[in-house]
């Protein structure tokens, strides 16, 4: 019985070990960071000092399957309902720079379409607390 390879959750919270996927612009876009980036404790620190880091950045760490919400029974709903939402997005030429895609979770349940819609992804999109 072959095992699939662990994957990466494109989407997780901000935690040491986490890999930084990249920056949330002002138009709540994401700008992929070129090279990986592994948070560590010094980092996550840091970026603790935010109201909410996941609101300024993305990580990805292990995809924790049946440990997460999201988790469908064989796959990651999350980007399925992206898809649904961002179908105008589905197709695309280029594919944006990004240091995880061998290992995303996303990217192998479906590809390029995947990356396509994955900025329009943000993992924190509670109202900010004044």
């Amino acid at each position: 019985m072959s095992r699939e390879p662990a994957r990466l959750c494109p989407s997780s919270p901000l935690e040491p070990g986490a890999v930084l996927v990249g920056v949330v612009l002002t138009n709540g876009r994401i700008a992929y960071a070129a090279d990986r980036l592994t948070v560590d404790e010094e980092l996550a620190g840091a970026v603790r000092q935010a109201e909410s880091p996941e609101k300024l950045f993305r990580f990805a760490s292990t995809c924790r399957q049946t440990g997460c919400v999201q988790w469908t029974g064989n796959r990651c709903g999350i980007i399925d309902r992206e898809l649904d939402l961002n179908q105008h997005a589905a197709e695309t030429g280029e594919l944006p720079l990004c240091s995880i895609r061998s290992e995303c979770r996303w990217y192998s349940q479906s590809g390029r379409e995947a990356c396509a819609v994955c900025p329009y992804v943000i993992t924190d999109s509670r109202p900010k607390m004044n």
